[in-house]
């Protein structure tokens, strides 16, 4: 049992178009639910964000940081940690980043231009990590399954935006690949995820900070996934199958089609 449960993925009304909560509302959700503490990801430039891509690039971010500065002033009020992060976007595929800041943001405009490699090894270079976010998924906005493994860190292998074979599948990938593994809620809305469920990461010691998190992560040990024991859906049974093409890129990020997923399992 590790009983410092954190939310990893979470967004607001403030900086997501699809966020429909004031990031304050989270802060006595979740510390009633028992968490130590949320990163807010919001949705970055290139994602559903609700920032105007018209102004200028440090007022873009300003106002982006908004989110996560008014949840983490309400987590300082109740003893409550809150740390920062983002989601960003390249075509169907998604990224949570972790362990950089706002003055980092303000001096990487260019970030907007990158691939995926430069995008890793950029984060990297500043002492970041990036995740695939819900890796299998599949909905009516995509075309296609994307997967990352050599341009990420780890894969979130349970979403609760997700239904729970999506999960699987990343789970089953993520275990044969030995990848580091995360979870977190994709919340948008108070007490309401597509799911019903909540996750998160638990530790037996509080993070000190996201680049704390971002550590463990990496080091792959003392943690494990916060995901409701009855409703435990991350095993290696056969799954529902996908229906969307999947592509596996390699480590030069050339795609590769792969006909049949279990085949990557």
């Amino acid at each position: 049992y590790m009983p410092y449960i954190y939310e990893t993925h979470l967004h607001s009304c403030v900086a997501s178009a699809c966020g429909r909560s004031q990031p304050e509302e989270y802060i006595p959700y979740y510390k009633n639910l028992g968490y130590s503490g949320i990163f807010v990801t919001d949705h970055f430039f290139n994602g559903n964000t609700c920032i105007p891509d018209t102004l200028p690039w440090e007022e873009r971010v300003n106002r982006y940081c908004l989110s996560y500065e008014r949840a983490k002033a309400e987590g300082d009020k109740q003893g409550f940690s809150v740390f920062f992060g983002w989601e960003c976007r390249f075509d169907g595929d998604e990224f949570l980043v972790y362990g950089l800041d706002k003055a980092w943001l303000l001096a990487h405009p260019e970030i907007m231009t990158w691939d995926h490699i430069t995008h890793l090894e950029q984060i990297h270079k500043y002492g970041g990590l990036v995740v695939q976010a819900h890796p299998f998924r599949e909905r009516d906005y995509l075309s296609r399954v994307d997967l990352h493994p050599f341009q990420c860190d780890a894969f979130e292998v349970a979403n609760a935006g997700n239904p729970s074979y999506q999960d699987r599948l990343a789970y089953r990938y993520a275990v044969k690949h030995h990848i580091p593994m995360t979870a977190g809620s994709d919340i948008h809305l108070v007490a309401h995820t597509d799911s019903g469920n909540l996750y998160g990461v638990a530790f037996d010691t509080p993070l000190l900070s996201a680049s704390d998190y971002v550590n463990r992560i990496k080091e792959g040990k003392s943690y494990s996934l916060h995901v409701p024991e009855d409703l435990l859906t991350l095993t290696l049974t056969p799954d529902a199958p996908n229906t969307l093409p999947v592509y596996l890129f390699d480590e030069q990020n050339q795609e590769h089609f792969i006909p049949d997923v279990e085949t990557i399992l």
